[in-house]
């Protein structure tokens, strides 16, 4: 039988219950499959990190950097680079970007989105039916 790992759900919520304003303001654009139609998930456990938003489909991570935070940038940089080595792209905006900026940052996230491979191509669409 298989093994999984188990996830920190309990550790999640928590995080969930605590969004600071920035992340509520950026969630209720990205649920409910609003972007371009695809899933986002809020603090999702990758590996020992726990991500702000996540997209399954297109392994597309978009982080909220801020001071409720309180990482350092070698700390971000370090979870950056396991979550590239774990074939994950990581985009990250400033709480400022976010209250000050949305459409850009929407518009940028959509960008992420169809830059990022497809999984799973449609033979259809490969020409190939």
């Amino acid at each position: 039988m298989p093994q999984y790992a188990t996830r920190d759900t309990n550790r999640a919520k928590e995080l969930r219950n605590q969004a600071t304003p920035p992340e509520k303001r950026l969630w209720l654009q990205l649920k409910n499959r609003q972007l371009a139609g695809y899933k986002f998930s809020r603090q999702m456990p990758v590996g020992p990190y726990f991500c702000d938003f996540l997209c399954r489909t297109l392994k597309l991570i978009v982080e909220i950097d801020g001071q409720g935070h309180g990482q350092t940038q070698a700390y971000d940089t370090a979870r950056t680079a396991f979550l590239n080595r774990e074939g994950y792209a990581v985009i990250r905006f400033t709480n400022d970007q976010i209250m000050n900026q949305l459409e850009g940052v929407l518009t940028e996230i959509e960008l992420a989105v169809a830059g990022r491979p497809t999984p799973g191509p449609s033979r259809k669409r490969e020409g190939r039916i």
